[in-house]
């Protein structure tokens, strides 16, 4: 009975929002779009498959939000709230940090075909795709700089945690994510460069310091700390996801709120831009590993690393060159939604055993070994609020 009237509260509000807003109403269908998505994620947390999306929802509500009240967003005690993001995403790199360890890198040398290919597509496939959608479409030219900017960053952490939810080859995706994050630095101001050039006047080197001290510096870091304070790691990674979840929230919500002038104008051109950049990131993945003879489970694993980018990295770059309002819209944008698609995949693989899977289990027993008997990274969760605690703690 409760189950059936929650699942009315969103068509309720949805109703009401398309009734103020032909009422003229649009601040009080405002506040009933931002609740019809908050009880969507209500609705979608009480089930195993609407789970992945509970956050990708709220995230969508407070989204709304900053578009509807954007004077909520953009200062607070005194301070442009795009101050914060920089410090927050250090946070969320050092959460990752502090899940990693040597031995996740050892799979560059059990698997380094598949490393190699998985690394490959991503700073080939992304950075091309981007710049041909931004050229092609109508975009103001600095936020069509934003789409080419989530091309140029490595893959997100969230890609780990739809990596998870596909049973896909959890040992590659942990080593890819941390390879291509660590390559950051040198790739993405060379492809930047390649891309924009004088187009735009952006400060190449600011964008590798802006990438050391977002990525770098805070994983070292995390490394660090858990390699000297093992026991204290262990009790501070809930906290750490749970922090790292507020945080992208926040950064999504703050540059949303500064851009939202721009957003308004483009916003449904700039939405379509981004989900078609995400899918043909994961098209063109996973059949470049299929063709490249990849077996099943690390073609899936392929595909999830090249079309979900570091979105919270390419905001944070793009406040560090002062252009918040316009190449942080794409970041901002593409965050939530990669999410969502990558979790709809994510579900849509997992229900779709691999053939001659025990096959595909031996050639893979790395997994089991290094990375599949842990949880994903910390961090990702900041993207999945949505995976239960005892899911994340069982093996795929």
């Amino acid at each position: 009975m409760v189950r059936n009237i929650l699942r009315l509260v969103p068509i309720v509000c949805l109703g009401l929002f398309v009734l103020l807003t032909s009422l003229h109403l649009p601040q009080f269908g405002g506040v009933c779009f931002i609740l019809f998505w908050l009880a969507a994620a209500i609705l979608a947390r009480g089930s195993e498959l609407g789970r992945p999306f509970c956050y990708p929802l709220v995230v969508l509500g407070c989204v709304t939000s900053s578009m509807y009240f954007p004077g909520l967003y953009l200062n607070w005690f005194g301070v442009p709230t795009t101050k914060f993001v920089i410090p927050v995403l250090q946070l969320i790199m050092f959460g990752m940090g502090t899940q990693l360890s040597l031995a996740d890198f050892r799979q560059v040398t059990r698997q380094p075909w598949g490393v190699l290919i998985g690394v490959f597509a991503q700073f080939m496939i992304m950075p091309v795709a981007g710049f041909l959608i931004a050229t092609t479409l109508p975009l103001p030219k600095e936020v069509a700089a934003g789409i080419i900017l989530v091309g140029c960053v490595p893959s997100g952490i969230a890609s780990n945690v739809m990596n998870f939810l596909a049973k896909a080859n959890m040992a590659l995706s942990v080593t890819l994510t941390a390879v291509a994050t660590l390559l950051g630095p040198i790739i993405t101001p060379l492809w930047m460069k390649a891309l924009i050039g004088t187009s735009l006047d952006l400060d190449y080197m600011q964008m590798t310091w802006d990438i050391v001290r977002l990525v770098v510096l805070p994983i070292a870091a995390g490394l660090t700390f858990r390699a000297l304070l093992p026991k204290t790691t262990k009790k501070m990674e809930k906290h750490l996801a749970f922090l790292s979840m507020i945080g992208l929230l926040l950064t999504i919500v703050f540059i949303n709120a500064a851009g939202r002038d721009n957003l308004m104008k483009v916003g449904a051109l700039l939405v379509f831009a981004c989900l078609l950049h995400n899918t043909v990131g994961y098209i063109l993945g996973y059949w470049l590993a299929k063709a490249c003879r990849l077996d099943e489970r690390s073609c899936r694993t392929v595909s999830m690393e090249v079309g979900m980018q570091n979105g919270g990295l390419a905001a944070g770059l793009a406040i560090g060159l002062g252009r918040a309002a316009t190449m942080g819209l794409a970041p901002a944008i593409c965050s939530p939604l990669m999410n969502i698609t990558g979790a709809t995949l994510a579900i849509w693989w997992r229900g779709r055993p691999i053939k001659n899977d025990n096959n595909d289990e031996n050639d893979n027993s790395d997994n089991a070994n290094d990375s599949s008997d842990k949880e994903p990274l910390a961090g990702s969760t900041s993207l999945l609020p949505e995976v239960n605690e005892d899911a994340l703690c069982s093996k795929p």
